[in-house]
């Protein structure tokens, strides 16, 4: 009997509690049911409120300006638009695109709630993200702004779903084939066809499709003439993708696009790729920079920029055709870039982004490495040739010409371009620590996907520095090359280089604004000395710009020949700091029209001096910093010692 009753006692309170949950539970399965539905109602109403517009948004050409923002130096906009129907794009070629874009296009209801999440997760974490539907697609680029919002993608959402009521999925793809901006001024299907491959859209083949659905997702960095690896690459996984729907089968060949027919093919042509390029990484799409009416103020100074392009024309003017010539000037207080000349016409390569061997433009990187060790420009190395070195594997190391100089300090060094010295002191430093330097100063640690500064495959030590890094054996971009010129001339601070200043909307309402992004690279007062070595540099060698400059030329022999294959010249004003490049496409000797072997320290050096004159005519001169006379100054590489000042070391 007891035990009966102590099971009763027992099983009351949690027959009890059971209740309690049973009803909790029902109360939560009430509210979550109501919470929906007034979630529901209110996505109802929302989507209702927003208004479905009977016309696309009127596409309208950009403006790009010089830097004083008044002045124009391109317009930007898509001019070459024709509607096709549905039925004249090839069946391999819708397919194509949604591969690409949307490979469930045809079962969902216009919109993807788990994009639409992963958007808003992602904003709220200060990155961009779309994941968005064809129709979300059509909606954003015929009827919004390109704003990265959660308000614009609500919008969206509502501008998709009465899109997917009003038309069929037929109508809403041709629509979006022929509202899509493509690259190239090709604004719809029909203008790329004939913009990538100069035909009619039905004579699109299955693998020509795949590459325009490439452009789809950048217009710029999948044209195969700007980037083939990454637009073929591209190309790849799309084409998987359709096969794993079972929309392509069989092996396609990659097929061959023509060249770019922009409308400024000429050399600002390729700053206007820069600058859509650049403006891509900020948010702001080639299609929006085609299509939106923006202002973009960029970085590019008119009279410096003129005066890139006429020095170039002039110096070239009745030289070999095969020339090849790069140019870019930037700010040192800033990074901007103020001129660049990448070649004769867009759409092909761009000379100032390409590397070449440095040459001896890269011994004022060892000079830093040396004064931040506590090394004088005025302490003294056997700068004797040929000499043996470690480092050298067994090869004689020869200055120019075989000049002499037994007991040379690191400025006479300099000013003469001998080679020992320089080679001598990065032993005594280390090639890895010269290789950190030009990375602080400026050179990316790889360029694309090849690490910078390191032997490569077929190289005595692949993956290592060795010390031919102080006679320029690795290859730099002038680009890069002006960015250390200009840490130079800004007192050791480095700059991002950059093209752009602003962006803003038709309305005005800015888009974007360039933020300062800035590091100490080196002390002050290592780069006031090595700014006061590279100026006897240009003085001795009569390269001054009618005002004080700093700088160093460079050439890089071709082969075991008499010839040369680079020709540099890099220098600067504490106002302009500039790179010129002069070679070949192919690496080979260049002669100019006499027939005599192309030097540093003519063609591009005159071409430098003048273009440099050209660029500040009217402003104001400006003084370089006195030197700081830092380190110590005895004999480090010679046989014969002196009394040394006392040692300074910077870190």
């Amino acid at each position: 009997m007891s035990d009966q009753t102590g099971e009763h006692r027992e099983s009351g309170p949690r027959h009890r509690r059971t209740g309690r949950a049973r009803r909790l539970l029902k109360w939560a399965t009430v509210v979550v049911t109501v919470s929906a539905a007034a979630a529901g109602i209110t996505v109802v109403g929302y989507v209702r409120s927003v208004p479905l517009p009977d016309d696309p948004v009127e596409v309208q050409a950009s403006t790009l300006f010089y830097r004083d923002g008044r002045t124009i130096l391109a317009r930007v906009g898509t001019q070459n638009h024709n509607d096709v129907p549905l039925a004249a794009v090839p069946l391999p070629v819708r397919q194509a695109i949604l591969a690409a874009e949307d490979r469930d296009f045809y079962h969902h209801s216009g919109y993807s709630v788990r994009g639409i999440l992963r958007a808003a997760v992602a904003n709220l974490g200060g990155r961009r993200e779309g994941a968005s539907t064809i129709t979300q697609q059509y909606a954003r680029n015929a009827f919004l702004t390109q704003d990265v919002s959660l308000d614009r993608k609500a919008k969206e959402f509502a501008l998709a779903v009465k899109l997917e009521r009003k038309f069929t999925k037929d109508q809403i793809l041709e629509r979006y084939l022929n509202t899509i901006y493509y690259g190239r001024n090709a604004y719809g299907i029909a203008a790329a066809a004939y913009a990538y491959f100069g035909v009619t859209t039905d004579r699109l083949t299955a693998a020509q499709g795949l590459v325009l659905a490439a452009t789809i997702k950048d217009p710029f960095g999948f044209d195969p003439a700007n980037d083939a690896a990454a637009a073929r690459e591209r190309w790849t996984w799309i084409a998987a993708a359709a096969r794993e729907k079972g929309w392509l089968g069989g092996n396609l060949a990659y097929p061959a696009a023509s060249a770019s027919r922009a409308a400024d093919a000429g050399p600002n042509g390729i700053v206007i790729d820069r600058v859509e390029h650049e403006l891509a990484d900020h948010g702001v799409t080639s299609r929006a920079l085609h299509t939106r009416g923006l202002s973009v103020v960029t970085t590019l100074d008119a009279q410096a920029q003129a005066a890139g392009l006429a020095q170039v024309a002039r110096h070239l003017a009745g030289q070999p055709r095969d020339l090849r010539v790069a140019l870019v000037a930037v700010d040192p207080r800033s990074g901007g870039v103020l001129a660049h000349y990448g070649g004769k016409q867009r759409g092909y390569f761009d000379d100032a982004s390409a590397a070449h061997p440095a040459a001896s433009t890269f011994k004022p990187i060892v000079l830093a490495a040396a004064l931040r060790a506590g090394i004088s420009a005025q302490s003294r190395w056997d700068g004797g040739s040929p000499r043996l070195f470690p480092g050298r594997l067994g090869v004689p190391l020869h200055n120019h010409d075989d000049i002499q100089c037994p007991d040379c300090t690191l400025e006479e060094s300099m000013v003469r371009s001998l080679n020992t010295p320089f080679y001598a002191v990065t032993e005594k430093l280390g090639a890895d620590s010269v290789r950190k330097m030009a990375h602080d100063l400026g050179i990316p640690p790889a360029n694309g996907d090849t690490p910078a500064l390191v032997d490569g495959k077929g190289d005595p030590l692949p993956g290592q520095t060795r010390p031919d890094i102080a006679i320029g054996r690795y290859a730099v971009t002038p680009a890069d090359l002006a960015t250390v010129y200009g840490t130079f001339a800004g007192g050791g601070v480095r700059h991002h280089r950059h093209f752009v200043e602003s962006v803003a909307g038709p309305g005005g309402r800015r888009l974007w604004t360039a933020e300062p992004q800035d590091r100490n690279a080196l002390e002050p007062a290592v780069a006031a000395d090595v700014t006061a070595v590279l100026a006897a540099v240009v003085r001795r060698n009569g390269f001054t710009p009618d005002r004080p400059a700093a700088g160093k030329t460079g050439t890089q022999q071709w082969g075991d020949t008499s010839d040369n294959q680079d020709a540099w010249m890099a220098g600067y004003t504490p106002e302009l700091a500039s790179v010129v490049w002069i070679g070949k496409g192919d690496p080979g000797p260049i002669r100019d029209k006499a027939g005599k072997a192309i030097e540093g320290d003519n063609l591009p050096a005159r071409l430098w001096r003048d273009f440099t004159r050209e660029a500040l005519r009217g402003r104001p001169v400006t003084a370089l910093p006195e030197p700081a006379g830092i380190g110590r100054a005895g004999a480090f590489d010679v046989t014969r010692s002196s009394e040394s000042t006392p040692i300074r070391h910077y870190q």
